[in-house]
């Protein structure tokens, strides 16, 4: 079994220096490869911003958004996102054209001040906006509800392991330990919320 392992983490190294000689070489090398992983990961969730929603989703989005008050693209970029507990952002390239096409339709004006359009509800608009106003809005969908539920703690698991691989790369002996500890701990809570179930 000696030499079995990728630089002799368990076998004798050289020098014929046994375990403790290639440990830390190897949990750094270990903690390396698993900080990568960590990062590729949270990278991919990152660039996840939640289900794609439809183009009605879009406008009926904006139209529930400045039923409400005049605002600036970014700001309801911004409000659907808060709205939707980050679970849903959409693109500027999805909300801009929405606008000019309710612009197109008279459902909307835009007021151009300090070098930024603000867009409100024209009559028209108000109107539309009041047929739809007993439907739930777009972002209180109990689709984006669960979606952002099921990000969430994917992406809570990932930034702890992140902050574990920080650790073990680098960390003393005590810290490393002491990071074991925690982990340990917060497995057996997380099984205990199952067993509550």
């Amino acid at each position: 079994m000696n030499g079995s392992f990728p630089g002799g983490m368990f076998g004798t190294g050289a020098g014929g220096q046994g375990f403790g000689a290639d440990f830390g070489a190897g949990l750094g090398n270990a903690a390396s490869g698993m900080w990568e992983a960590m990062d590729q990961l949270r990278t991919a969730f990152d660039k996840r911003v939640g289900p794609r929603m439809g183009r009605g989703d879009v406008r009926a989005a904006v139209l529930a958004l400045l039923a409400e008050q005049p605002m600036h693209g970014y700001q309801i970029i911004h409000e659907i996102e808060e709205r939707s507990g980050g679970s849903w952002k959409p693109s500027a390239g999805s909300v801009y054209p929405t606008l000019q096409l309710l612009a197109d339709e008279g459902l909307i004006s835009a007021e151009e001040a300090n070098g930024r359009k603000t867009y409100s509800l024209t009559e028209a608009g108000r109107a539309e906006a009041e047929d739809a106003a007993g439907k739930p809005a777009p972002w209180e969908s109990s689709g984006l509800r669960d979606s952002g539920r099921a990000t969430a703690l994917p992406k809570a698991g990932i930034e702890l392991a992140q902050v574990a691989a920080q650790v073990a790369r680098s960390g003393d002996s005590a810290q490393v330990q002491q990071a074991i500890e925690v982990l340990e701990d917060a497995k057996r809570k997380l099984y205990g919320i199952l067993a509550q179930g």
